[in-house]
């Protein structure tokens, strides 16, 4: 190994480690109460160490929730190869059961999304077009795959094709998370109270959700 590829490996190593302390810190203490401070008092850096490769705390979160969006990507498709074969219907369900599988599986990545997704900050004065677009990138990657199958549900006939495919999925991601997000802040008082499942809960809405959205002319036509 040359000079110039041990830096480079020792430079990703040390990047790395600093973003690693701050996601200990942020999902410890919280967006609002960490600091670059405690960030690079857990990474043991100096504060001006840590600025050499991230020039914010803003930067820092987008890099958390493009650990997070990776990971979300990879549990999307290795899901939907489990449901190859099946109608786009059963697709769709199957992206929003995996959105809850990864809800419970990485609860830290995905408050992280959730909380920018329903925040009224962007953090764009913070953060560097590579991270920022990165991120954006990735999250559109994902939607992608709901737009996908729902393209392809049309083409099928199983899917309403007088329904706008953009906005459709935008409803339908939005609905989902929202769900996501109750489920997460009221479970105890959802399960405790109402004596419901989260997980039944959350089945009962994808079935609620496909409903709204299938070519009913196909289904009696079937039926018959």
């Amino acid at each position: 190994m040359g000079v110039n590829e041990r830096r480079e490996k020792e430079r990703l190593i040390r990047r790395n480690d600093i973003l690693d302390a701050a996601e200990n810190v942020i999902f410890s203490k919280g967006y609002d109460l960490a600091t670059m401070d405690d960030i690079a008092k857990e990474a043991e850096f100096s504060k001006r160490t840590v600025y050499m490769y991230f020039n914010s705390k803003e930067q820092l979160y987008f890099e958390i929730m493009v650990r997070g969006y990776k990971i979300l990507i990879q549990m999307v498709e290795a899901s939907l190869n489990d449901v190859k074969g099946k109608n786009a219907l059963e697709r769709i369900k199957q992206i929003g059961k995996t959105l809850y599988d990864f809800k419970n599986e990485y609860p830290d990545y995905f408050k992280a999304i959730m909380s920018y997704e329903n925040g009224e900050k962007d953090f764009v004065n913070g953060v560097p077009d590579e991270s920022r677009e990165e991120c954006y990138k990735l999250g559109e990657e994902i939607f992608g795959y709901l737009t996908s199958e729902l393209t392809e549900g049309i083409r099928e006939g199983i899917i309403r094709s007088e329904l706008d495919v953009t906005n459709t999925a935008i409803l339908l991601w939005s609905c989902v998370l929202g769900l996501l997000n109750t489920l997460t802040k009221k479970r105890n008082y959802i399960e405790h109270y109402h004596k419901r499942d989260s997980e039944e809960l959350l089945l009962q809405s994808l079935e609620f959700l496909v409903i709204s959205i299938t070519n009913n002319t196909r289904e009696e036509k079937n039926a018959k």
